[in-house]
């Protein structure tokens, strides 16, 4: 079991043929992935060969279209390479398509196109958006969607879910030794599609997954949400994390959405929050790395 993205997963990537299409489709296809096709509409018709798993090359074709993609292929899911001023009409022509996991990597994004098409994904009810400006998802040992390294932590029994992606590198470096079931990047946007809560509940809900990291940020209140959700809902254990204890208020720190007005969106309040819901918070990715490694090393085997 995982969370969004399996061994069964079958990927396209919207953008192959860009420098980061190509750089990060040869990542994923190097970690096990099965990447079975990408969409450039005026690359319709060709093939890119890539190095595979073993080293042996992998041809993956070139699709006119997502949803031509989709009928050759039997995709379920799309990773997002494509330059922000197209990326928003690449999302939806994904959802059109019928798209059941969108990553959205791409960074830039204007947050009017974002809204616009995770709404647009919502009022069609058939597509999961993760991102925009995320690292993605990756199962270890099954899958890898997006942009995280394959080979800094095996399979485990931890979800981890982070705003920051190198805070999500980190801690899955930490905890490398212990392994995750799942660890999804959700972005740091001010707005994004899938939320801390949607992989919290669905961590709680994966026989696999025996606790949680959350890592949040300064700025909003998803991670207040979050522990409300918590609170009402998750019986695992969870350890937290929030980056920021040091910024200046009214200050824009690294991710757009990262902005604390007055006392609202601070680290201290985010950190109470969670704390209030039973959730233990590091003050370092290290000390939270320490927290989940004491809770994992007294649960049985």
């Amino acid at each position: 079991m995982a969370i969004f993205l399996t061994s069964d997963s079958k990927l396209i990537v919207q953008g192959m043929t860009g420098s980061e299409g190509m750089k990060h489709t040869t990542r994923m296809l190097a970690s096990g992935t099965s990447v079975v096709g990408g969409v450039n509409p005026r690359k319709a018709g060709t093939s890119v060969d890539f190095a595979g798993p073993d080293g042996a090359s992998v041809t993956v074709p070139v699709f006119g279209s997502v949803a031509e993609a989709m009928q050759q292929t039997g995709a379920d899911v799309s990773v997002v390479f494509v330059p922000p001023p197209f990326a928003k009409a690449a999302v939806v022509e994904a959802i059109d398509a019928g798209m059941s996991l969108v990553v959205v990597i791409t960074e830039g994004i204007p947050v009017k196109d974002t809204a616009e098409f995770f709404t647009y994904a919502q009022d069609k009810g058939t597509t999961r958006i993760l991102g925009p400006n995320c690292p993605g998802i990756i199962t270890p040992g099954q899958a890898n969607a997006g942009i995280i390294p394959a080979n800094i932590a095996g399979p485990g029994r931890i979800g981890l879910v982070s705003k920051s992606g190198t805070l999500t590198y980190q801690m899955m470096y930490e905890l490398r030794d212990l392994g995750f079931s799942s660890a999804v990047g959700i972005g740091g946007d001010p707005v994004i599609g899938t939320t801390h809560i949607d992989c919290l509940e669905a961590f709680q809900n994966d026989p696999d997954t025996d606790a949680i990291v959350m890592i949040g940020e300064i700025g909003g209140d998803a991670e207040e949400r979050a522990a409300a959700y918590i609170k009402e809902h998750v019986t695992k254990p969870v350890v937290g994390y929030v980056a920021g204890f040091t910024a200046p208020e009214g200050k824009t720190m690294g991710h757009a959405g990262a902005i604390v007005s007055g006392s609202s969106g601070t680290a201290a309040g985010k950190k109470e929050a969670l704390e209030a819901a039973g959730v233990r918070v590091g003050k370092t990715p290290s000390e939270t790395a320490a927290l989940m490694r004491e809770i994992m090393e007294r649960s049985p085997a």
